[in-house]
């Protein structure tokens, strides 16, 4: 399963159950539709940390980075690259 498939999997399983992982476009705006609203996202963060072993309270974390799920995987990759390096 790629980050963008686990990522749109939690959102339709967890967040939301209006639509379904594969009507999800990589670039859907997450925020603004309202699929992430506040809680959502802290629920989402908390998720990318546990699922990615990503160290959450010690990154800078912008809202640029939960828009869409294509931004959600570049966030991903890019803090996996750097716990690797």
């Amino acid at each position: 399963m790629t980050y963008s498939q686990a990522i749109r999997s939690f959102i339709c399983d967890e967040l939301t159950t209006d639509v379904s992982a594969d009507e999800i476009p990589e670039d859907y705006d997450l925020l603004a539709s309202g699929v992430l609203d506040s809680l959502a996202l802290v629920r989402l963060i908390a998720w990318l940390g546990e699922t990615f072993s990503l160290p959450i309270n010690e990154m800078d974390l912008a809202p640029e980075d939960f828009l869409s799920v294509k931004a959600i995987d570049d966030f991903i990759l890019k803090h996996e690259q750097k716990a690797v390096a």
